[in-house]
């Protein structure tokens, strides 16, 4: 059947299982937004106030469901809005398809009205990408852009459409959605050898990233920890996938880790890293990162094998396969005077102190947990508070913790919480964390939040600083507080009041616990303002380029 670009467009969309579609309209994409106009009953659009929250929007329910997040964007400045989240969807291996409308392919190259070689722009930050230039190759392109985000290391993928594209036309035959390409087999000589070092280790760790998520291998890990007793710690973007009560997690590990996690690993003889690269927030010198062991890598992209830091053994396939090879080979075996050596320093880790008269960010965590139930998605923005979530919120579930940890994205969080919020409807409950920094950045999605009526409770950590970088300006820069007080005056109440959503400001435990039992039972979009002291620090914390040897411990005492 003949179709036109814009049709196929559609359809191509619904033979991949895309329901959901998160963007903002323009001239460029109009041909495209009439055609969804009248699809509306297979395909539902979802408007953000700025392209950049529909980017995250789009990462948002990704990560929440393991699908591919889909969003499109105008030419031009709409295109260039949509980079930052891209990049971090890119960063953190989240599949996700953006379209960008442009120009005819006549007007290309030639500084057309609304313009950008967004290609071009995009090439180091994608997967892959494409500009359409003939309308029969639109709906393969489409099929190759679904095929690549998902496959291997997952990814965002670009393409960009001319406006001539979408009115042109061109014989569709239809066709079963795209196969991902994942790797079923892995080298099982190089597994057999990382069982037998396992094997002979007497102080073995087991440190792991988000690629155990994004491969749905928590189970198999959960059992190679416990067929091999060894104590497991984990990134950032691998929060919640070992149970908080399970002995064997050390918690988190790198510059605001545990302490017991980075000793741990420094003192290890053997380190098995599955699904993580060794970045510079967990290898903070990486000539020195777990210097005394014998390091096992098992990673799906195998131009993450010896990046950063030097191993002794890798495994290039998917964490699951690997893993399940692993299990096949492995010996049952105990590590006693291993575990008793971690529990020492169990013992001596960081405990923030409790108030009952303020606000301290432990404590609001531990709220949000004891109301919010033990099935909350969890979505934080960038900063101290993200950092505090990672250390304090507990219960949490594989895919329920959406942060922007490579990027490092301030106001990722708004936009990420309503597309996760989208993905998993009403029933499921979504808390954003925020800090009045991040909040700032991106706090226009309020308009989206409160147009589709979306039950995201967003709790604001507000110091009135930009906390991270005044810690540390504290401890490494003489307190010269150089920008990071922006002297903001915002009322977070009756700002949300004039979005459309409901507010609240707390100063005490008591006034924080009553605002989220009402939040809890509005069925729209509410702030709870948490005032926190501007001094409070993420503790425990390793200087950059520095070891477990420079980690400070209690508040006030400045790096050596």
């Amino acid at each position: 059947m003949k179709l036109t670009g814009s049709q196929i467009f559609v359809e191509v969309l619904v033979e991949q299982g895309v329901d959901t579609l998160f963007g903002y309209p323009g001239g460029a994409v109009l041909n495209l937004y009439d055609e969804l106009y009248k699809n509306q009953d297979r395909i539902h659009h979802y408007m953000s106030a700025h392209e950049q929250g529909a980017s995250h929007a789009a990462d948002g329910y990704a990560r929440a469901t393991g699908k591919t997040g889909v969003v499109l964007a105008t030419s031009g400045p709409g295109a260039t809005n949509l980079v930052t989240g891209i990049a971090t969807a890119y960063m953190d291996s989240v599949p996700m398809v953006a379209f960008t409308g442009n120009v005819g392919t006549a007007g290309l190259g030639k500084d057309s009205f609304q313009e950008a070689y967004i290609e071009g722009i995009t090439m180091p930050i994608t997967k892959h990408n494409y500009t359409v230039r003939h309308v029969e190759d639109l709906a393969e392109i489409m099929r190759e852009a679904f095929r690549i985000a998902q496959s291997g290391r997952k990814g965002p993928v670009l393409v960009d459409i001319p406006k001539d594209i979408t009115t042109a036309s061109c014989e569709f035959t239809p066709a079963q959605p795209v196969q991902p390409v994942i790797p079923q087999e892995c080298d099982r000589v190089s597994v057999k050898q990382a069982a037998e070092l396992l094997k002979q280790a007497k102080r073995p760790i087991i440190y792991f990233g988000g690629g155990v998520i994004l491969a749905g291998a928590d189970q198999e890990l959960k059992e190679v920890m416990a067929k091999g007793d060894i104590p497991a710690t984990w990134t950032l973007m691998a929060k919640g996938t070992l149970e908080d009560e399970d002995p064997l997690n050390l918690g988190l590990i790198g510059m605001h880790g545990s302490f017991v996690s980075n000793k741990a690993i420094d003192t290890a003889d053997v380190v098995l890293a599955v699904g993580t690269r060794f970045s510079d927030r967990v290898a903070l010198n990486p000539k020195k990162f777990a210097k005394e062991a014998t390091i096992i890598q098992f990673d799906i992209d195998a131009s993450e094998v010896d990046k950063n830091v030097e191993v002794d053994l890798s495994v290039v396939g998917d964490a699951k396969v690997a893993l399940k090879a692993l299990l096949e080979e492995m010996e049952a075996t105990t590590h006693p005077q291993w575990k008793e050596e971690i529990a020492k320093w169990k013992a001596a880790d960081y405990t923030p102190s409790d108030s009952s008269q303020r606000l301290k960010p432990h404590q609001i965590l531990e709220t949000i947990c004891n109301e919010a139930g033990d099935d909350s998605i969890y979505v934080t923005d960038v900063g101290q508070h993200q950092m505090w979530a990672a250390q304090y919120l507990t219960h949490v579930k594989p895919r329920h913790f959406l942060t922007s940890g490579g990027l490092g994205t301030m106001g990722y969080g708004y936009g990420a919480a309503i597309g996760a919020q989208i993905a998993k409807g009403k029933q499921q409950r979504v808390i954003h964390l925020t800090g009045d920094g991040s909040f700032h950045m991106n706090l226009n999605e309020a308009v989206t939040a409160v147009s589709y009526n979306l039950p995201i409770i967003t709790v604001i950590f507000n110091n009135q600083v930009l906390g991270m970088v005044r810690q540390w300006q504290t401890l490494l820069y003489g307190k010269r507080y150089s920008s990071t007080d922006p002297q903001r005056k915002t009322n977070y109440v009756k700002l949300a009041e004039g979005f459309g959503a409901k507010g609240w400001h707390c100063e005490t435990p008591q006034e924080f616990e009553a605002a989220l039992k009402e939040a809890l039972k509005n069925d729209g979009p509410s702030w709870i303002e948490c005032v926190i002291e501007k001094d409070e620090k993420v503790l425990p914390m390793i200087p950059a380029g520095a070891t477990i040897e420079d980690i400070i411990l209690a508040d006030g005492k400045e790096a050596e």
